[in-house]
């Protein structure tokens, strides 16, 4: 028996015959994530890689582009053959094209331990051999990362300085929430987490007399009790514009806050009166575009003006095209009612996205390994992958950048399945298809391995010491192995550690350290630079965990309102930017310099929806993070006839002949995928929601376009940034039709590993 931490929660397990046979929540989580139900099994699971593997083309004719990666055999070798063989590459295409010919692709939620962590394994030993391409920002937060910093000069400090859900019970009156308060997201935080308080604080809220008006296409993404209002998705900005409207021509924005506190309020102003453009944003305007009632978003406004109100935007609205302008307009909607900084009112970004938002952060930083200097300049944002490999010596728009795609020979993977983040598979196949070498560690045979030209091995946080905590989560935990590692897995860190001896770099890489070594140097390192006390190394170890001390009370931009001289926000202005004359000087078609209403090209009001009439929601899957552990127990028992669960509404279930567990095929002209059918009234008429993460399963691996029989969605979604400015990932939604399958529903192999050869 034995307790460790990951994403979703802390827990103590029970370990029999080499694997986790159980677990248990930690006993002060009040709110345990379902998803720990995919543990017991995990270890042993059919689908882990049980030794390293090279691909049968690769290894025969050598490194080069391929169209059979994902449908190749493998061949089994041994660790000194891989790492020889490894070494090598990675030699010639140093040599041969240079650093910047390696693209270093981890996405980092493998493992919430703070050592193997895989990103930094993997960036660490790259930049020990001279540095690699990289990425900017990530799939959840591609947009925000780069508007917010412009606007309030910041984006990190909306989720980790959040007004804390204590403030909000005590305080708020109304919640109004674009993309609602899904609890189901709130199981999981970076660097794991101890505690999910979100559902006893919506508790305590509602029991004060707090009240919730959620906009969603989803009732669900509200547990409880709330005002639902089912826009057209993707409407939500034209929304907040009438809204807006209502506050400006009825003299309930507060022009005091706008003036001290915001700059270029008087240009957003114009277009939302229509003073330029003769088309005002009111809500008769904003109810022709979302199906909802015109009379009721004004009544909403005058409410909201009325009462203490946090205005909130969940991360799934940035992950649509020009996914720029809802966090941006939700914070102007907020500095219109002036309550920003006030205990109670204000914005809010994220709360429902994740276990972050509304819990009081650390007052310290937390132990990390160090990655070194990367002395390669050449980036792209994170959702480019496709662009970037297609279309190298291209030159692209990024942030008021022009850049150009490096010509990547190698593409390096460690921790992740882009086959669960990035949009449109058909693409990204053909993609993967380019470079000379794809390198991939992981415990399991995923897509991404799959589509590997050397497939390593990687030890579960089950099989390795560890220590990990999140910057808002008071425990720093030890995570003591469970059991050893199955058949031939090795962690990360020896597996970097033999490359880089064979590749004469391993004191950089090492630093003559073994990895327990450098747990203690870490934490050791770490306690250094504390102004309290914590325990000696040996303790911490004993014991199992350390209390850290957080910052209570906090309102998000409470400093700021008080002083907003000492307290400059991170603008060119020091103030929050509603009109941003940098992005203006850009000149982005698709990013103007104020928030504003762009068409989407997938959604209900446009000409796309009379081929495909179905709005798909792509959001976060309930029983699993991401696509992790999808052969587990919890995410099994969530499928429909064994593939991914669809949402219907009644009535468009009916008018396709639809019923409860029915198989169906989704397509669109990108794609189309099978998915088990539930019928719903609480999603919105023509809408479906289908959750990402289903391991990508197609029916012919060897075809880019061929039905994946399992349900991933984003063998529909289209592969094209939210805009210009961020190029962030857009693979929330998509137009689609769904139609039965009447044909026998072709068997799911996404877990059975490749077919592995001797030689």
């Amino acid at each position: 028996m034995g307790t460790s931490l990951t994403h979703w929660g802390a827990f103590t397990a029970t370990v029999e015959s080499g694997d986790i046979a159980s677990v248990t929540p930690f006993a002060g989580d009040a709110d345990p994530s379902p998803a720990l139900g995919n543990l017991p099994g995990s270890v042993r699971h059919v689908s882990r890689i049980t030794g390293p593997a090279v691909r049968r083309g690769w290894l025969d004719d050598g490194p080069g582009p391929s169209t059979r990666r994902g449908a190749d055999d493998f061949v089994a070798v041994s660790w000194e053959q891989l790492t020889e063989l490894l070494a090598g590459e990675l030699r010639r295409v140093v040599d041969r094209h240079g650093n910047e010919a390696i693209y270093g692709g981890s996405y980092g939620w493998s493992s919430a331990g703070r050592f193997h962590h895989a990103q930094s394994q993997v960036h660490r030993f790259l930049n020990c051999l001279g540095g690699y391409t990289f990425s900017r920002h990530s799939y959840s937060l591609g947009a925000t990362g780069v508007i917010m910093p412009r606007v309030v000069g910041t984006h990190d400090d909306l989720f980790k300085r959040s007004t804390q859900w204590d403030v909000i019970v005590e305080h708020t009156d109304l919640l109004v929430c674009f993309g609602g308060l899904a609890l189901k997201n709130t199981g999981v935080n970076h660097g794991g987490t101890t505690a999910h308080p979100a559902r006893d604080a919506l508790h305590r809220f509602r029991a004060r007399g707090g009240q919730i008006v959620s906009f969603s296409p989803l009732r669900d993404d509200v547990d409880g009790p709330c005002d639902w209002r089912a826009p057209v998705p993707g409407t939500d900005v034209a929304v907040m514009l009438g809204l807006a409207h209502v506050l400006a021509t009825e003299s309930l924005a507060d022009r005091d806050f706008l003036a001290r506190y915001c700059t270029g309020y008087e240009r957003f102003e114009r277009y939302l009166l229509g003073t330029d453009d003769g088309v005002p944003k009111s809500p008769q305007w904003a109810a022709e575009r979302s199906g909802l009632d015109a009379d009721e978003l004004t009544a909403l406004a005058r409410r909201m003006a009325a009462n203490r109100t946090i205005v909130t935007v969940s991360w799934s609205l940035q992950r649509t095209r020009f996914g720029e302008q809802a966090p941006w307009m939700g914070l102007t909607l907020a500095a219109m009612l002036g309550q920003i900084g006030l205990p109670g009112g204000g914005f809010g970004h994220g709360y429902g996205s994740m276990n972050e938002p509304g819990l009081p952060p650390l007052r310290c930083a937390l132990p990390r390994l160090p990655q070194g200097l990367n002395p390669v300049g050449s980036f792209i944002p994170v959702a480019a992958i496709s662009d970037m490999l297609l279309h190298p010596g291209e030159a692209f728009d990024y942030n008021g950048l022009r850049l150009t795609y490096p010509d990547i020979k190698l593409v390096y993977w460690a921790g992740g399945n882009p086959f669960h983040h990035h949009q449109n598979i058909p693409r990204l196949r053909r993609a993967l298809g380019r470079p000379d070498t794809v390198v991939v560690h992981d415990p399991y045979w995923t897509p991404m391995a799959r589509h590997a030209d050397i497939a390593i091995p990687s030890t579960t946080f089950a099989e390795r010491d560890d220590f990990s905590g999140s910057r808002n989560d008071p425990l720093l935990m030890a995570m003591p192995r469970l059991t050893e590692p199955y058949a031939q897995s090795r962690d990360d860190y020896d597996t970097f550690a033999a490359l880089a001896r064979e590749l004469g770099v391993e004191e950089a890489f090492t630093e003559g350290r073994t990895s327990h070594e450098w747990l203690r140097h870490l934490y050791e390192t770490w306690w250094q630079t504390l102004d309290f006390d914590v325990p000696t190394f040996e303790e911490f170890w004993r014991t199992g965990s350390v209390r850290l001390p957080v910052e209570d009370g906090l309102t998000l931009l409470a400093d700021f309102r008080a002083d907003p001289q000492t307290h400059r926000l991170g603008t060119r202005s020091g103030l929050i930017e509603i009109f941003n004359d940098d992005i203006d000087r850009f000149g982005y078609a698709d990013c103007a310099g104020h928030p504003r209403w762009f068409e989407p090209t997938d959604w209900l009001g446009g000409a796309r929806a009379q081929r495909y009439p179905l709005h798909l929601v792509a959001n976060q899957p309930a029983a699993r993070l991401h696509s992790q552990l999808d052969g587990g127990a919890a995410s099994q028992k969530s499928k429909v006839a064994g593939r991914e669960p669809i949402r219907i509404h009644p009535a468009d279930a009916q008018a396709r002949g639809l019923s409860a567990g029915d198989v169906v095929r989704v397509f669109n002209d990108r794609g189309a995928c099978l998915a088990g059918v539930i019928v719903d009234a609480g999603v919105r008429p023509r809408v479906v929601q289908l959750s990402t993460g289903a391991w990508y399963d197609p029916a012919d691996p060897a075809d880019p376009d061929a039905l994946c029989v399992h349900g991933n969605p984003n063998v529909l979604t289209d592969d094209v940034g939210t805009s210009s400015l961020a190029r962030g990932c857009s693979g929330a939604h998509a137009l689609v039709e769904v139609e039965k399958y009447t044909a026998t529903p072709p068997p799911v192999r996404a877990h059975q590993p490749p077919r592995i050869v001797r030689r």
